[in-house]
C-alpha cells in the first residue's frame, strides 16, 4: 500500500487513464476482483470439455477466477487494450485466394506479449513515483487471467457471441493486458447493455461450427485451437473446413458488424513481416527449419514449431486449387523425418491427385 495516507484515490485513477493514453493503449479502465459469475461459466466451460488440450485452462484453480489468489494483496485490476490490425494487411481477401496462406491478424507482425508488458511496467513504475510503493504485477496473456472478464467489467466491452470482448469502436480486433494492483482504485461500470442483438453472424461464419451456443465455442473445434493449441494430427472431419487457414482464424471477427469501426495501428511492430499477410502457401512450405527460425523470431507463430507450421500448411496445400508446384511441393515432403508431418502430407497428396483427375478430366 502506498505510504501517504492523503492520497486522492480518484484523482490518481483518473491520471492512470490518462498516462495509459500516453503509452499507446486505446483504452483503461479499473475492475473489481469479484468474477463469481464467471467462474460458474468457466467451470461449466470445463465440465463439458471444450478446453481440449488446453489442461492450463483447468490446472490452476480458483487463481483464474480469483485474483486476490494468483497475486495476494491484489484489490483492483488495471485493464488495458490495444488494437492490433495493421494499416495494410490485406483481410478477408486472402481467404478468397486458396494458393495463399491466411495467417491471423494478430499474428503478421511481432508478438505483442514483450511490448505491451513494458508498457505496463511503465504505468506501475509511474504510479510508484506518485503514489509510493504498492504491490502489483502485469500480466498479457501470460498467467491463468480472465482478461476479458476483466476488461468487460472494467468497461472496456460486452462479450459478444463468438465468446470475445467486443468494443463498439473496434469489434475485438486488440490485445488485452492486465495489471494487478493493491490499490483500493474506484472502480468503473461495466460496458453497459450487450449490442450483438439478434446478430449471429459470427455463428453463421465459423467454418467449423465452433460456436455452439450464444458466447459459447467449444475449442476442440475451433481453427485457432487445432492450429495452435493443438498438438497432435489434426482431426480429418476438420481439414477441408480449415481452407487456407494455417496460423488461427479471424472469420468471426471479421464478420463482426462492429469491425468496420476498427482503427489501424499506430504500432509499427504490427506491421506485417515477410509477406506474412499475404504469402503463398507454397512459398512458405517451402522455408527450411532455421528459415523458419529466422522469419519467425519475435513473433507469436514461432510457439507452435517447425513441425506444426508444416502441418498446418500441408492441410492448406491440400485445400488449394490443383498444380504442378503444389504437388511438387508435398512429394518433397514426404520423406520429411516426422510422423506428423507426413500423415498430413500424405492427406494433401491424395487430394491433390482427386483434383488433378478432375481438371483432366475436363479437359
Amino acid at each position: 500500500m502506498p505510504q501517504s495516507a492523503t492520497l486522492d484515490l480518484g484523482a490518481l485513477a483518473t491520471t492512470i487513464k490518462t498516462w495509459g493514453r500516453e503509452l499507446g493503449f486505446q483504452q483503461v479502465g479499473i475492475a473489481d476482483v469479484d468474477l463469481a459469475e464467471d467462474e460458474r461459466h468457466l467451470q461449466r466451460w470445463l465440465d463439458a470439455g471444450y478446453h481440449g488440450e488446453m489442461g492450463f485452462m483447468a490446472k490452476h484453480g480458483s487463481k483464474r477466477t480469483r485474483p486476490e489468489e494468483l497475486v495476494p494483496g491484489t484489490l483492483r485490476v488495471i485493464s488495458v487494450r490495444l488494437d492490433y490490425l495493421p494499416a495494410e494487411v490485406e483481410n478477408a481477401k486472402v481467404l478468397g485466394q486458396p494458393e495463399r496462406a491466411y495467417v491471423s491478424r494478430y499474428a503478421v507482425g511481432r508478438d505483442y506479449h514483450k511490448l505491451m508488458r513494458k508498457r505496463l511496467a511503465t504505468l506501475a513504475r509511474w504510479i510508484e513515483e506518485k503514489a509510493g510503493p504498492f504491490g502489483y504485477r502485469a500480466f498479457v496473456d501470460s498467467a491463468p487471467v480472465m482478461e476479458r472478464a476483466l476488461a468487460r467489467k472494467a468497461g472496456l466491452g460486452w462479450v459478444g457471441k463468438n465468446a470475445m470482448l467486443l468494443n463498439p469502436r473496434a469489434g475485438s480486433l486488440f490485445f488485452l493486458g492486465e495489471l494487478y494492483v493493491d490499490l483500493p482504485l474506484p472502480v468503473d461500470p461495466p460496458f453497459a447493455g450487450e449490442h450483438c442483438g439478434s446478430c449471429s453472424a459470427c455463428r453463421t461464419a465459423c467454418p467449423t461450427g465452433a460456436i455452439v451456443a450464444d458466447k459459447v465455442v467449444d475449442a476442440r473445434a475451433c481453427i485457432s485451437y487445432l492450429t495452435i493449441e493443438l498438438f497432435g494430427s489434426i482431426p480429418e472431419h476438420f481439414r477441408e473446413a480449415m481452407g487456407n487457414r494455417v496460423f488461427g482464424c479471424d472469420d468471426c471477427q471479421l464478420v463482426c458488424p462492429f469491425t468496420r469501426f476498427a482503427r489501424t495501428t499506430q504500432e509499427d511492430d504490427f506491421a506485417p513481416r515477410h509477406d506474412l499477410d499475404r504469402a503463398s502457401l507454397v512459398s512458405l512450405f517451402g522455408w527450411g527449419e532455421e528459415e523458419f527460425l529466422d522469419k519467425t523470431a519475435g513473433s507469436p507463430i514461432r510457439r507452435i514449431g517447425y513441425e506444426r507450421w508444416l502441418r498446418n500448411l500441408a492441410v492448406g496445400l491440400g485445400n488449394a486449387p490443383w498444380s504442378e508446384a503444389v504437388e511438387a511441393a508435398l512429394r518433397a515432403r514426404l520423406a520429411y523425418p516426422s510422423d506428423l508431418v507426413r500423415e498430413h502430407v500424405r492427406w494433401a497428396l491424395e487430394r491433390q491427385r482427386e483434383k488433378r483427375s478432375r481438371v483432366i478430366a475436363r479437359v
